[in-house]
């Protein structure tokens, strides 16, 4: 493990998506890093991963993939808070109406957590301020001319 000073850095700190925003799907079949340590040549038990993907799904920070609880999406920030940035980034920027794509690539989210987002996370936050009332999502011919407008 690793120090800053007096301070113990936590063992996560040295697992590389620790430090991304990809999305990360984990099969209970594979075996993913997270659930091994090479040092102690050890590795979770089935059961185990099983109990540590559910307290992850419970939490909002994770979903299922399949109903037989195989596969499970692992998500940087809960819907609900990509939801909150999402809306809070629009107003703070005074933003009104954007495509799905400029606030996937655009120049004002260049740099920010948006940039390169999932655009199936994108599409559930959005949603998710659509039946809130903060947001109205429509539709063009082609996924490119799919737009939001927020309701500041």
């Amino acid at each position: 493990m690793q120090s800053v000073g007096d301070f113990r850095l936590p063992p996560f700190f040295n697992y590389p998506p620790y430090f991304t925003q990809k999305i990360h799907i984990i099969s209970l079949e594979e075996d993913f890093p997270l659930f091994s340590n090479p040092k102690i040549e050890r590795s979770l038990s089935h059961e185990a991963k099983e109990v540590f993907l559910a307290a992850l799904v419970s939490e909002g920070r994770a979903e299922w993939m399949d109903k037989g609880h195989k596969k499970c999406l692992i998500l940087w920030l809960r819907i609900q808070d990509w939801a909150n940035f999402i809306f809070n980034f629009v107003k703070d920027n005074g933003l009104e109406v954007m495509t799905i794509e400029e606030l996937r690539s655009g120049i004002d989210t260049r740099g920010t957590e948006l940039e390169g987002i999932d655009r199936g996370v994108l599409m559930r936050a959005l949603r998710l301020l659509e039946q809130k009332g903060k947001a109205a999502i429509f539709k063009g011919t082609s996924a490119d001319d799919e737009g939001v407008k927020f309701s500041i």
